[in-house]
């Protein structure tokens, strides 16, 4: 597949569709981790610096007179008050007013109706005065931020006095968000390389099995081609040498026919064997379920060659060790499957040899093994038998006749029937071949009729 440049083109459009694809997914979702933290952050710092404005808000306007002068019981309340508006001493220990606890970074300033600053606490003077909206985020000339909020206090006869505005540095809000977004974008591009590895993998794993369709069928237009080239060129040489003649006498023009005949034979059945694998390979709903008597299927199979057999000089016997089995299925294509079987052995099996055609069940299957004490199958080559259009002795199949589907169509017909071959074979001694297939299914079959 590496070599193959089609493939290798559609590897790395697939492997950049996912990796795309997944990198959008990964960056919004990156994209939506820092909104979502940063809503979080806002929405707690809002409510923290409600509850602390608020609780002021509420204690100190009954202690308020003149609108915007602070009286002395307004800086007892407040230790550390300053009003020049400069920098004071902060007081030691926590400072509280009616048990909320002011923490570092916050600050409190008290500012006229007329927008002039009366006094702060906490040093933060140089922030720019707002007080038309509820909320503010301003910054100082250094660049540090401040979130605040404003509200208007009103004395204890009702006046408005001016307005009181508690902030917060964001230094720790934006400290945690910058962490946050270093972390997303030098995270991301580490991501997105795994990401794409892990694509090219999924990509190779998503081709590998369009790619094995593509070998073989390749495979299988070449064997095909070159099977139909055999006998094609046969005819087409018979028919030349037949024309060049200005007369044929009937003594030779029976043997051309003859050959023709053959040949077409030969062509007829390789189609009709190619068909055969292809309907099933296509055949997408099982097949039509009939009871199959396999007790009557190995006994017509055996009375079906016999004559073959003996003209191999082969002993061709047939054993059935049980009451009567039947498996659900087509019969058609059951006796289809010992046939191609059966022939093999036969013509496989040297004269004076012989083919055992035997019957059993084991377990919940039933199996039939066509035994023969033929020249046998290398391992090395037993693994390929079933492959189409191979041959373990192309000398010999070529005289039988042979095109190599034979073994193809019988696997083909038992996986359609949910079951399976196996071979047992030792060169020079013999093969045995095992066909075994469900008995459940016919069981079923009964209980629905």
């Amino acid at each position: 597949m590496h070599k193959h440049q089609l493939f290798n083109r559609m590897r790395w459009r697939l492997t950049a569709a996912y990796a795309g694809i997944m990198g959008v997914i990964l960056s919004l979702s990156g994209l939506a981790v820092y909104e979502v933290m940063d809503r979080v952050h806002w929405r707690g710092l809002h409510q923290e610096l409600q509850l602390v404005a608020g609780t002021l808000h509420d204690g100190l306007e009954p202690k308020l007179t003149q609108p915007g002068q602070i009286g002395a019981n307004v800086e007892q309340t407040l230790p550390g008050l300053c009003r020049t508006g400069r920098c004071c001493v902060e007081p030691a220990g926590d400072r509280h007013l009616l048990g909320v606890v002011q923490q570092a970074g916050y600050y409190v300033r008290f500012i006229d109706l007329s927008g002039k600053l009366v006094a702060t606490l906490g040093c933060q003077s140089d922030l720019p005065i707002e007080t038309q909206t509820l909320w503010q985020t301003l910054q100082t000339p250094q660049g540090d931020r401040y979130h605040q909020i404003s509200l208007l206090l009103k004395n204890s006869t009702g006046q408005p006095w001016g307005y009181m505005q508690v902030g917060q540095s964001l230094r720790e809000f934006d400290g945690h968000l910058d962490s946050l977004r270093q972390i997303i974008l030098l995270g991301l591009p580490p991501a997105l390389l795994l990401i794409t590895l892990a694509s090219w993998w999924l990509a190779g794993r998503a081709i590998r099995p369009v790619y094995q369709s593509y070998q073989q069928i390749h495979q299988f237009t070449a064997d095909a081609a070159h099977e139909l080239r055999t006998p094609l060129a046969a005819m087409r040489a018979t028919l030349e040498s037949v024309l060049e003649m200005p007369q044929l006498p009937e003594t030779e023009s029976r043997p051309v026919l003859h050959t023709i005949d053959r040949q077409t034979n030969r062509l007829s059945q390789l189609v009709q064997d190619l068909l055969l694998l292809s309907r099933m390979d296509l055949q997408r709903s099982p097949i039509v379920q009939q009871k199959c008597g396999l007790n009557d299927l190995v006994n017509d199979v055996v009375e079906e060659f016999a004559a073959l057999a003996i003209a191999a000089d082969v002993l061709l016997i047939a054993e059935a060790r049980l009451p009567v089995l039947s498996v659900a299925g087509s019969e058609e294509q059951l006796y289809r499957l010992l046939a191609n079987l059966v022939t093999n052995a036969i013509q496989y099996t040297p004269p004076g040899g012989k083919v055992k055609l035997s019957l059993t069940q084991i377990d919940h299957e039933a199996v039939i093994q066509v035994q023969d004490t033929g020249i046998g199958i290398a391992a090395a080559e037993q693994s390929r038998i079933f492959d189409r259009f191979y041959r373990v002795n192309s000398d010999r199949s070529r005289q039988t006749g042979g095109a190599g589907l034979g073994l193809a169509i019988a696997q083909a017909i038992a996986q359609a029937h949910q079951g399976k071959i196996q071979v047992q074979s030792d060169v020079g001694k013999g093969s045995v071949f095992s066909v075994c297939l469900p008995l459940r299914a016919v069981q079923e079959m009964g209980k629905r009729l």
